[in-house]
């Protein structure tokens, strides 16, 4: 046996023939999944309720859909540089002008209607990507209904709105500065929430169920210095429901699903965030991600979390829009390796799975593939084995998990109670394993290949192809 990583799990143990972790499940939201349709339109996203549904995921996840900056004359190409015949940037619906519903590049207000209405009819939910924070970088570009119900584009802003972030770990300097030239809203200025909320209210009228909220750990917490124009820190109280702002309270708080982007790094409050909504497990990513370029689970500590707040309280990825867009972190990774990982992820108890579709037609060398907004990402989504792990997960509820992991680092299973297992090859070789389980003994059948594997005293045996996943049911 190899030398066994050290395990910051709650309930950490040592299991002979591999390195097992085990620990409780968490609540049965913890089983819900998302499926971050990214840059798809409202109709797109709407044709494809049926599919989504039958993939089984429980949340279906939109780009932001407020007013936004028109780039490039309006192209809709993902990405462009100058002299491409198709101009166009993916970025320009996260540069608000206007806090109504609508815009060119995913649909109207009427379209995110018959979008909701489609989830309703499927048993899906939705979630609405949401950013606050922060304007268009040209704040010319304001619309002026937003001017005037702020009492003046001057009232739009924090005090240090214009002035850039130098260090992102200075709490003041990261709640009320410039980010990357979008100029920082002023979330504290009691007209604004009352705009916004507005705004927000509207959406859950006409169906949505969540919110994601973009840069949440650049918005101020209560206990965060206050921008020379605030009074109090009491945005996140106004925009979940714990307070109201001017008669206007958030509608249904009880019955939406709302977690932020709080990027982990120093000095960010993360147990503070928590206290308000669930949050982005950014590291525990990195972590992933690492696993999967190298295809050995000894090279970083999947076991732990790798965040201050609880694993019920995490959103959970392999990569994200931020990860395969931004210096494209993670678009290096192949399908299967993303598959690979997102099967190892998606079978565990606790967290809460968000599945990035990846542009149609993209590929290592071309990461933007077909290049246009609006269309259905690559057919990755409801791959079988990505379907087998979403219908494993429900089909688990409420079982405890155990890891093991094989001695060469290939190989990783995860177990929930005696009631099923998933097996995961990182690696780009096949695979013999003898792992121990806690699977009853018998032979087993996997959901997806018709793979067969066995079970005797305490041991699983079998055969695994590269990058390759494996789901196994015990018999009722």
């Amino acid at each position: 046996m190899t030398n066994l990583r050290k395990v910051f799990a709650v309930g950490a143990v040592i299991c002979a023939g591999g390195f097992a972790a085990v620990a409780s499940s968490g609540k049965n939201a913890q089983d819900e999944l998302i499926l971050h349709a990214w840059t798809w339109s409202l109709d797109t996203i709407a044709n494809n309720m049926k599919l989504i549904a039958e993939s089984g995921y429980d949340y279906v996840q939109t780009s932001p859909v407020q007013a936004c900056y028109v780039g490039d004359g309006g192209g809709m190409a993902l990405f462009s540089e100058p002299g491409d015949s198709v101009q166009g940037k993916w970025y320009y619906y996260y540069q608000p002008t206007d806090w109504t519903i609508g815009n060119y590049m995913l649909g109207s207000r009427e379209d995110f209607k018959a979008l909701c209405d489609s989830a309703y009819k499927y048993g899906v939910k939705v979630i609405v990507d949401v950013l606050p924070n922060h304007t268009a970088i040209d704040h010319t570009a304001v619309l002026p209904g937003l001017d005037n119900a702020v009492g003046g584009h001057e009232n739009l802003y924090h005090a240090n709105g214009f002035t850039p972030i130098k260090d992102y770990n200075d709490r003041l300097e990261c709640t009320t500065g410039e980010m990357g030239g979008l100029p920082d809203v002023n979330t504290e200025n009691p007209d604004f929430q009352y705009y916004y909320l507005q705004y927000v209210n509207d959406l859950i009228n006409l169906g949505a169920r969540g919110f994601r909220y973009d840069t949440a750990k650049h918005i101020g917490l209560p206990s965060d210095p206050l921008d020379p124009k605030a009074t109090q820190n009491n945005f996140w109280d106004i925009a979940t429901g714990r307070e109201g702002v001017k008669g206007l309270s958030l509608l249904m708080p009880d019955s939406l699903y709302i977690y932020g982007e709080v990027l982990q790094d120093r000095n960010v409050k993360e147990q503070e965030y928590a206290e308000y909504m669930d949050l982005t497990a950014s590291a525990y990513g990195h972590t992933l991600r690492e696993v999967l370029e190298s295809g050995d689970t000894r090279t970083a500590d999947l076991t732990d979390w790798h965040h201050s707040a609880s694993p019920e309280s995490l959103v959970t990825w392999v990569e994200s829009h931020d990860t395969y867009c931004n210096a494209h972190e993670s678009a290096g990774l192949t399908d299967d390796q993303i598959r690979t990982g997102w099967v190892f992820l998606t079978s565990r108890a606790t967290g809460r799975p968000l599945f990035y579709s990846r542009p149609a037609g993209s590929t290592r060398e071309n990461y933007w593939g077909d290049n246009l907004i609006g269309k259905r990402g690559n057919d990755e989504f409801f791959h079988p084995e990505v379907v087998a792990v979403n219908k494993f997960r429900h089909a688990m509820s409420g079982q405890p998990e155990t890891l093991t992991f094989s001695d060469n680092g290939a190989v990783a299973e995860v177990s929930r109670g005696s009631r099923g297992a998933a097996l995961v090859n990182f690696s780009q070789k096949d695979q013999k394993i003898k792992l121990s389980t806690t699977l009853p003994d018998g032979e087993y059948t996997d959901a997806v290949s018709g793979s067969i594997f066995k079970v005797s005293k305490g041991q699983l045996s079998g055969k695994l192809s590269p990058l390759t996943t494996y789901i196994l049911y015990a018999a009722e």
